[in-house]
């Protein structure tokens, strides 16, 4: 599952909990830069950070990608 630049935004602006602790704390990191730089680029590399946590960690985040699917 790869997430889309609209789903990373709603999740570096939410406040969803997800149950992989270190997909939370890359998220939160994540949230900081945007928060400091709300630019495309920095859209696009929050995007391309998520994609590769997601594509490494895909066997152990199913309950997860059903939360993010919904956004």
């Amino acid at each position: 599952m790869n997430v889309t630049y609209q789903q990373t935004e709603k999740l570096l602006q939410g406040v969803q909990k997800f149950k992989l602790y270190a997909f939370s704390m890359m998220l939160t990191h994540l949230k900081e830069l945007y928060s400091k730089d709300p630019s495309q680029p920095t859209l696009e590399s929050c995007t391309a950070d998520i994609n590769a946590f997601l594509k490494k960690y895909h066997t152990i985040m199913a309950d997860d990608f059903a939360l993010i699917a919904q956004l």
